[in-house]
């Protein structure tokens, strides 16, 4: 058996505690793999917000096994009061695997906070890549299946660092308030720009990345314009990969697609999605040259749309 990994290709705060929620399932055991008690998976079902810190999202699933990694670092505080009110357990993951269970790596933060290879020195301190789920988890690199990359349909951050497309402007402004762009654990405002994909190409190879889901698309139901960075440009020149070092200087370029201008939050199938929809999950796939698997439309479970099912 192999496991899957579940991870972040932003800044954090992509969605991954709904995705995971969704995933879990189809899996016997859910995993978290690194991070710590600051960086909050919010959940939302049935009418209720649930906003874990430590524990993994598949534990309202029930009948699950929820393991922390030793990659994971723990709040005791934080995480009896936790425990105490979720009843989680955890069980040794190599045996797992060895009985043929099913394991859904669960990460935390976002690919552009890891510590070696993300926009450094404005990191976290461990690894979210895919290869922190080996280390954080004691297994072998041969055992990783699918690589699931989560993204939102724009861009968010939190705190200091570089941030190409973030928006200064109303615009920046409409995406917070519509987005509820607030940290799920600090309540911090976050920074919101258009989405990247330069930054999200390099995400996508040094995570393996086989399949893409799509965030909050709805946030974007509104806007008569839709726009996407498909390259930098620094010191005048204009290049479509991600720089060793980003400079104040650099100038994201966009292209430019035109809205949906429909409300997405009720629909339940992908033959529903409008024609501009369509044709911006179109425009990222190629550009990304991966699959969006899954796209969701509001924060709530039942608002999450899987393609390709007919494959």
């Amino acid at each position: 058996m192999k496991v899957d990994v579940l991870l972040g290709l932003q800044w954090g705060d992509e969605g991954k505690g709904k995705v995971v929620d969704v995933l879990t399932p189809r899996y016997d055991v859910v995993a978290r793999f690194q991070g710590g008690p600051n960086a909050g998976h919010t959940l939302e079902f049935e009418g209720q917000k649930y906003v874990l810190r430590s524990i993994p999202s598949g534990i309202f699933q029930g009948n699950k096994v929820n393991i922390i990694g030793n990659g994971v670092v723990l709040d005791p505080a934080l995480f009896k009061a936790e425990a105490e009110a979720l009843e989680a357990s955890g069980h040794p993951l190599k045996n797992l695997l060895k009985s043929g269970k099913s394991v859904l790596c669960e990460g935390a933060q976002g690919t552009m906070l890891d510590v070696d290879f993300g926009s450094y020195p404005f990191v976290t301190s461990s690894n979210t890549i895919c290869a922190g789920a080996c280390t954080g988890l004691g297994i072998g690199p041969n055992k990783i299946g699918n690589v699931y990359g989560i993204m939102k349909a724009y861009c968010t951050r939190v705190g200091a660092g570089p941030f190409p497309t973030e928006l200064f402007d109303e615009t920046g402004k409409k995406i917070r308030d519509l987005g509820h762009e607030y940290g799920a654990v600090t309540g911090r405002e976050r920074r919101c720009g258009w989405i990247d994909l330069v930054a999200l190409k390099y995400s996508i190879m040094v995570n393996g990345v086989t399949q893409l889901i799509m965030m909050k698309s709805d946030v974007l139901d509104d806007f008569e314009t839709i726009k996407a960075c498909v390259a930098y440009k620094v010191n005048g020149e204009e290049i479509d990969y991600f720089p060793y070092d980003i400079s104040e200087g650099l100038e994201p370029v966009y292209a430019e697609l035109p809205g949906w201008k429909t409300d997405m939050t009720k629909m339940t199938s992908e033959d529903e999605f409008p024609e501009e929809f369509n044709a911006y999950v179109t425009f990222l796939e190629e550009q990304l040259e991966t699959p969006i698997k899954i796209v969701s439309v509001g924060p709530d479970r039942g608002q999450t749309i899987e393609r390709y099912t007919e494959e």
